[in-house]
């Protein structure tokens, strides 16, 4: 793609005369099939890498990721959301950008390496001074593929950026097996790391044919600067308090220690960073576009967050219950606390999805710095709560971040609705009834699969295996059942079917819309309610 004419305008998207829906869905689409992609290529890398390095490895690598990943998001999270949000963009513009992000990164860079001795030293692992270093040229090299990404995703290209995401993940881990299989150690980890942004740079590169002028004086470029730096102010707070945990339980209890909880927090975070992150550009993006018209913007809003917490809600109380079996089956023996960690952290993944969602609003009507603010009191608030669960050791932690997100949410959506007027008894009255359709099919499912499942006393791989599928099935039943029972139909079904239908490639829309004719047959007020819903979309 050449983003720019020969004028220097910003060229949009070949399917712009397209329905924004269905160009938004596609977009969709496209993320949710590199993460799941993504996913599959995770679990893989994590139940061979978990067989060849020890938990005192990931610890290890972990130490100094806790501190460079903020580095490393300089521009990523802030350029990234200014490009996307601008009304409009030059090639002047973009080249400026650029220039000030790769320069940034390159001190960065620089900077980051220089405390490895000190990183050394606050935690009293000598071996941590040398990782910072090989674990710094991260930065630089994602800095230099910033700009090309956001092109490619104000392009609404996103089938392009999944595809190298993907092609990212596959040599960076592809690249950590081969080390560690040779008996690399902790230096395979490193070794993917910095092999992941350098294929990453390549892709966009490649897939954005777009060369950086010289820089140029515009006074554009100050105001997007600083809607880049409340953006990034806001991740940077949101960081501390993402990763407070890690720095916490790396000086309180060890590497060891720290490798069963990151482990343990992966599993959690997955969910966040596989379905709510890649999404996230996608709606800035076309919720952006609607931000005229109040009426659209709220329906669409509405309805996104139905289906996150549909999904979210479903996929927390499943976790929770098969969680120990999960960590089991991906990471083999030995890494039973990790499991045992888990468990406090599943009941904080459906609402943390839902949570995560309040930034779209924030960004798509261009208040970074209402986002910026709250994300202190975040900090605070999370910060507060981890300091109090520390004497309980990871687990209580793991409960910490659990309860942070059930406090958080209602607050979140109320602050930051207000400049749109989105009342939060909209939001409650979207989201409360996902909440109480998991727990119920949760208890249901764990009582019965103690008491009739002859599976509970079965050992090993087969066994945690056989326990997943089944009390995982059980659940399902429930839980989609306990949905339409809540809703008096199948219309939150409906909605994820047609969503699922319009994601897809047109040539596999007939399969999709099987599935969705069946449930419409289900009842004539859904297909009432389905077909008002078309009209207005």
């Amino acid at each position: 793609m050449r983003p720019f004419d020969a004028s220097g305008v910003f060229q949009p998207s070949e399917d712009d005369n397209v329905e924004l829906r269905l160009l938004a869905v596609q977009g969709a689409g496209a993320t949710v099939l590199s993460s799941g992609l993504g996913l599959a290529i995770q679990i893989v890398a994590t139940a061979i890498l978990a067989r060849l390095l020890t938990a005192a490895d990931f610890g290890l690598v972990t130490m100094v990721t806790t501190f460079s990943l903020l580095l490393v998001n300089f521009g990523l999270n802030g350029f990234t959301e200014a490009v996307l949000q601008w009304e409009e963009i030059s090639h002047a513009l973009a080249s400026n950008l650029f220039w000030i992000n790769l320069c940034t990164g390159a001190l960065l860079t620089i900077g980051f390496a220089a405390t490895g001795s000190l990183l050394a030293r606050f935690y009293g692992e000598p071996r941590v001074a040398h990782v910072t270093i090989g674990i710094s040229s991260t930065i630089f090299l994602t800095s230099a593929s910033v700009l090309h990404l956001a092109l490619l995703k104000r392009a609404m290209r996103f089938s392009a950026t999944s595809a190298n995401d993907i092609l990212s993940r596959v040599v960076s881990v592809g690249v950590a097996i081969l080390l560690a299989s040779t008996g690399w150690g902790y230096w395979a980890l490193v070794a993917g790391a910095v092999a992941q942004p350098l294929s990453s740079l390549m892709g966009a590169w490649f897939l954005c044919r777009w060369v950086p002028g010289l820089p140029r004086a515009l006074a554009q470029t100050r105001s997007m600067l600083r809607f880049a730096m409340n953006v990034y102010g806001r991740f940077s707070l949101n960081y501390f308090a993402r990763n407070l945990d890690n720095l916490l339980v790396g000086w309180r209890f060890q590497a060891q220690a720290l490798g069963f909880y990151k482990k343990a927090y992966d599993l959690f975070a997955l969910s966040a960073a596989q379905l709510v992150s890649p999404l996230a550009n996608v709606a800035v993006s076309a919720l952006r576009r609607l931000s005229k018209d109040p009426t659209q913007y709220k329906r669409y809003l509405l309805k996104s967050l139905s289906v996150t917490a549909f999904v979210g809600m479903g996929l927390g109380a499943d976790l929770t219950l098969v969680g120990k079996d999960v960590i089991r089956l991906l990471l083999g023996p030995g890494w039973e606390e990790a499991g045992r960690i888990f468990t406090f952290f599943g009941p904080g993944i459906g609402i943390m999805l839902v949570y995560y969602t309040h930034g779209w609003i924030h960004l798509s009507i261009g208040r970074a710095d209402r986002w910026f603010r709250w994300g202190i009191l975040e900090l605070i608030s999370t910060g507060l709560l981890f300091a109090l669960a520390l004497p309980w050791g990871p687990v209580g932690v793991a409960a910490a971040w659990t309860l942070s997100f059930w406090i958080l949410t209602i607050p979140a959506f109320w602050y930051a609705g207000n400049p749109i007027n989105l009342q939060v008894s909209a939001v409650i009255a979207t989201l409360w009834k996902y909440p109480l359709a998991s727990l119920l099919a949760g208890c249901i499912s764990a009582v019965i699969s103690r008491r009739i499942l002859p599976l509970a006393a079965s050992s090993g791989s087969a066994g945690a295996f056989l326990r997943i599928v089944a009390i995982s099935a059980l659940f399902i039943a429930f839980y989609l059942s306990t949905i339409i029972i809540l809703h008096g139909g199948c219309v939150p079904l409906l909605q994820v079917a047609r969503l699922a239908g319009d994601m897809v490639p047109n040539g596999s829309h007939s399969r999709m819309s099987t599935i969705t004719t069946v449930l419409r047959r289900v009842g004539s007020r859904e297909t009432r309610i389905l077909t008002s819903d078309r009209r207005v979309s």
